[in-house]
């Protein structure tokens, strides 16, 4: 049996490795066939590594935290019960093989983030790669690794993300630099990654964001194009806890 081992070890085949003892003592308790041990060696091979990936995913994702749909209070504004029905349809993630990108408007503290971070977490569960940031931490990051001699790689870093949650896009304006550089990011993933930007400000007023009307015409453009978007109303959620 050690040498078996062994060279399930050698292919990578670490969990058949691990789980071999078991699976042969549970053949010879099942009376199971050659053929049935080997499919129950490989799935079980499977499903751990879809664990893994899946453990992996949310690590990477830097949600920090487990946030759910079903935490979601749909009551509290009209504007909830309105889109209920599509907040419920991106949780299926279909947006993601379209392409297609996600923008939520509205005040502080109408469920924008929250939404967002439920997508994301939904994701991280189906295995796919994911980035939560806000705008502000992104272009901080950008901005050093320019300084450092890496912006290639950490653009890529932002642009290879299946989905890339960009939050809280309006709390301060990113100013020229900054500007041109998150035009880099949504220009490389737009129609190739899906994004979902969370602002308090409407598009008329994305020139006060980034460096003028030009740099702001051109990412709303693109994010856009093909895209959902969700305006949150109401009073903030917060307040009334």
């Amino acid at each position: 049996m050690d040498t078996v081992i062994d060279k399930f070890k050698s292919l990578r085949l670490k969990n058949c490795a691990l789980n071999l003892p078991d699976i042969l003592d549970q053949s010879v308790r099942n009376n199971l066939s050659a053929l049935q041990t080997i499919d129950r060696l490989l799935e079980t091979e499977i499903v751990c590594r879809k664990q893994a990936r899946i453990i992996l995913r949310f690590k990477q994702s830097k949600l920090g935290e487990k946030t759910t749909i079903d935490q979601f209070d749909f009551t509290h504004h009209e504007s909830r019960q309105k889109q209920k029905n599509l907040i419920l349809n991106l949780m299926d993630l279909g947006f993601i093989q379209n392409k297609k990108d996600i923008i939520l408007i509205g005040n502080p503290g109408t469920g924008k983030t929250f939404i967002a971070r439920c997508i994301a977490y939904a994701a991280t569960q189906a295995g796919i790669k994911t980035l939560f940031t806000t705008a502000m931490d992104m272009i901080n990051q950008l901005v050093a690794a320019k300084t450092d001699h890496t912006l290639l790689k950490k653009l890529q870093y932002y642009q290879s993300q299946d989905i890339l949650v960009c939050d809280e896009i309006g709390y301060l304006p990113l100013g020229r630099q900054g500007s041109n550089l998150f035009f880099q990011v949504i220009s490389a993933r737009h129609e190739k990654k899906s994004t979902i930007i969370t602002t308090n400000l409407p598009f008329a007023k994305w020139g006060n964001i980034f460096d003028g009307t030009t740099v702001a015409t051109a990412i709303a453009d693109r994010l856009v194009y093909n895209s959902d978007i969700l305006i949150m109303e109401g009073d903030s959620y917060r307040k009334k806890l």
